[in-house]
C-alpha cells in the first residue's frame, strides 16, 4: 500500500498522526511538499524589471529559491521525525495543486488536512489547493482536521428557498 501524505506548514501535524493512525506499518509512505512557483518568480521579475540585467549573481529571486528548498527540507525532517516509520520525502515544484495530484496517481490513498476556515463546519474549511485535490485525487483521500474539529452547530444555515408556486 503506498500512502502519501501532504506535507504544508500549519498543518502538517495532523497528517503524520493520520499517517500513524491509518496507514498499516508495511505501507510505502511519502511524505510530499510542494513549493509554489510565486515567491522566485516575482523576486526574479522585480531584479530584471527594476534592477536591469547583467548581474546574475545578485538576482534575489534565486536567494528565495535556496531558502525555500531548505524550508522544505527542514519541514520534511520534521515530519519524518514525528512520524518515527521509515518513509520517502518528495519535494516538488510547480502549481502546488496539479503537483499534488499528479503525484497520487497510483497511491492507495492521499492523506491532506483542510487548510481553509477551521472554525466552522463546510466548504470553506477547504483553501483553493486543497479544494482543486480533493475535487481532482486519482485515489481515495484522508481529510483531516488540523485542530479538534468544530461542532456541527458551527454548520453554516441552508440558503433561503423562494416559496413554491403552485
Amino acid at each position: 500500500m503506498r500512502v502519501i501524505a501532504w506535507i504544508t506548514e500549519g498543518t502538517w501535524p495532523s497528517c503524520i498522526d493520520a499517517v500513524r493512525s491509518h496507514a498499516p506499518e508495511a505501507a510505502d509512505i511519502v511524505l510530499l511538499h510542494v513549493t509554489g512557483p510565486e515567491a522566485p518568480g516575482v523576486a526574479h521579475g522585480a531584479f530584471a524589471g527594476l534592477l536591469g540585467r547583467g548581474h546574475p549573481e545578485r538576482d534575489p529571486g534565486t536567494v528565495v529559491e535556496h531558502l525555500a528548498t531548505a524550508s522544505a527540507e527542514r519541514l520534511l525532517a520534521e515530519a519524518a521525525q514525528r512520524l518515527m516509520r521509515p518513509c520517502h520525502r518528495v519535494e516538488r515544484t510547480g502549481r502546488i495543486e496539479r503537483e499534488v495530484v499528479a503525484a497520487a496517481e497510483g497511491a492507495d490513498l492521499l492523506i491532506l488536512a483542510r487548510d481553509g476556515d477551521r472554525t466552522h463546519l463546510g466548504p470553506r474549511s477547504l483553501g483553493p489547493a486543497s479544494r482543486f485535490i480533493v475535487d481532482h485525487a486519482p485515489c481515495p483521500l484522508l481529510l483531516v482536521w488540523p485542530e479538534t474539529t468544530p461542532g456541527v452547530a458551527t454548520i453554516p444555515p441552508p440558503p433561503p428557498h423562494p416559496p413554491h408556486h403552485r
